[in-house]
């Protein structure tokens, strides 16, 4: 076989329920941020691609929301999203965190990832959180729920067992060159980009119940080559009049502290000095607004 046919390459799906670590693998194994990634639920909104590159195969992941109940049309949307984009998969990676025993809810997932007619793995995150030898019963819970399904334990965090897991991605893709340019690792926009690294300030440092009703839009971008300065003005959204307050802070510290923040991390991620201005604006009930919603990409 030449070179080219020894080659693969293909879509990855990962599923799980919140706050298992997908966005956190994906940034990793890619080697780039292209996920945002808090202590929160339900971080992940939209599907997020990240692209990793290799002589010998490229590997396209595509991270979706956490699968979860809510009565919120938000939350319901998210993870409709994440159910069809699971369905229509390649290969699909299930994702739980390591634990003495599996929870309900990983139950639950398992069986909805025993129902998917798609070649299909499980990882097993957050090994380093726990002694191995503890590992052993939830190893054996999806085995059984599971029956012939190749489980890889791994830590997203400190990237034990990344390389293995890899290798195995590697051998479920079809052979065939690469589908995406090999110097790209991310579909999202600039935009898109800035969107969600202002919204990830957010939800690190705002208070447990006021994230979730946030959502950041970009109104203006540009570039200034000459200066190599890029200008953003972001709006960042709040469906009541207290949490307005809340964003802001006393005298603006706590708008500030979000700005200062997410403009550091652009400013590493773009390459260029960035000038950020947010603003907040009060839009009552926008999680419930199908329309507006829509306008999100939501």
């Amino acid at each position: 076989m030449n070179e080219e046919h020894n080659h693969r390459a293909g879509f990855v799906v990962l599923g799980g329920r919140s706050n298992v670590g997908k966005s956190t693998l994906v940034n990793h194994i890619v080697g780039h941020k292209v996920a945002i990634v808090t202590p929160k639920p339900q971080t992940t909104r939209r599907k997020v691609m990240g692209i990793r590159s290799d002589p010998d195969a490229q590997i396209i992941f595509i991270d979706t929301p956490g699968i979860h109940d809510s009565p919120k049309m938000l939350n319901r949307r998210m993870v409709q999203t994440a159910r069809q984009t699971l369905a229509d998969a390649e290969v699909v990676m299930g994702v739980i965190e390591a634990a003495d025993r599996a929870s309900a809810a990983d139950h639950a997932f398992l069986e909805e990832l025993r129902a998917l007619n798609r070649p299909k793995l499980l990882v097993i995150n957050k090994i380093d959180l726990m002694a191995r030898v503890r590992l052993l019963p939830i190893l054996e819970e999806c085995a059984r729920e599971l029956p012939g399904i190749e489980i890889v334990p791994v830590s997203a965090k400190n990237g034990e067992n990344i390389d293995e897991l890899v290798r195995t991605l590697k051998s479920m893709l079809p052979e065939g060159p690469a589908l995406m340019s090999e110097e790209e690792y991310t579909d999202q926009t600039e935009r898109t980009l800035a969107e969600e690294i202002v919204r990830e300030k957010l939800f690190l440092k705002l208070e447990r119940e006021i994230p979730f009703s946030t959502a950041v839009t970009v109104e203006a971008f540009s570039e200034d080559e000459e200066k190599k300065l890029i200008k953003i003005a972001a709006t960042i959204i709040v469906d009541r009049e207290s949490h307005k307050g809340i964003v802001i802070g006393a005298g603006g510290r706590m708008l500030k502290e979000v700005g200062t923040a997410a403009r550091i991390e652009l400013e590493e991620i773009l390459g260029w000095k960035v000038f950020l201005e947010l603003l907040v604006k009060v839009d009552r009930d926008w999680t419930r607004n199908p329309r507006k919603l829509q306008e999100m990409g939501l």
